[in-house]
């Protein structure tokens, strides 16, 4: 099975790419990774890069789904507390 690597990593991994003079053999080297990886991380930033900027709203509006849920989870606990309560299971 292929090893997971999070995206912060890989975001630093390119980032030193970007900046960097090394190579991307030392790169890998000095993250612990393939030389593929690097190079794989780094076609996906020039392709998908532009689309990362046009996201701007996506992460609000996640947390603005995120709130909402964790409020219904809140309603919901009331409302299992209450039920227990009524039929006499309270714990």
């Amino acid at each position: 099975m292929p090893k997971r690597y999070s995206p912060k990593l890989k975001f630093q991994v390119v980032k030193e790419s970007l900046k960097s003079d090394k190579s991307r053999a030392e790169i890998a080297r000095a993250y612990d990774v393939h030389p593929n990886s690097v190079k794989n991380w780094m076609e996906t930033f020039q392709q998908n890069g532009p689309e990362i900027f046009g996201k701007e709203g996506t992460i609000a509006e996640y947390e603005e789904k995120i709130a909402d849920l964790e409020q219904l989870i809140g309603k919901k606990e009331v409302e299992i507390a209450l039920l227990k309560k009524f039929l006499g299971r309270e714990s």
